[in-house]
């Protein structure tokens, strides 16, 4: 199947920092031969360094993805599928593009990246964000198949 014949996948948060970046890594790993993956913020911020070292642990590099705006898709690339990973992202995508995607999916995911603690406690949060978006995947490729 040719990279065209993939349907589209998009993760949307606030940032495109961690938890979209994660899924994305995430979903390319488990599904990337039958979709076509990408992830994007409202307000991108850059890959954090915590969601490359929790993805760095179980194997998976995304130290080369790169923070992308919403802006940059919208109008430019069909969609078969929107998840939202964050509240904010949510409740402040626009509308209109929405209105342009099929399937809609809303992930309400804690920020990771909001965390204020020891390095420790905070790569303890990404590890968190990391499984809890990882089961999420596995629960929703699984629907997929049987849909």
């Amino acid at each position: 199947m040719t990279e065209t014949n993939k349907p589209n996948i998009l993760f949307l948060c606030t940032g495109n920092s961690a938890r979209s970046q994660m899924a994305e890594g995430l979903l390319r790993s488990h599904a990337g031969d039958r979709y076509n993956v990408y992830s994007a913020g409202l307000e991108p911020k850059g890959v954090n360094p915590y969601a490359i070292r929790a993805m760095d642990e179980i194997g998976l590099d995304i130290s080369t993805q790169e923070s992308t705006s919403l802006a940059e898709y919208m109008g430019h690339k069909p969609f078969a599928t929107l998840i939202t990973v964050c509240d904010h992202a949510e409740q402040n995508c626009p509308r209109t593009f929405l209105l342009s995607i099929d399937n809609h999916l809303h992930w309400s995911v804690e920020d990771p990246a909001a965390f204020e603690g020891s390095d420790a406690d905070t790569a303890e949060k990404f590890r968190e964000a990391r499984d809890e978006l990882d089961q999420r995947i596995s629960d929703w490729l699984t629907h997929e198949a049987q849909s």
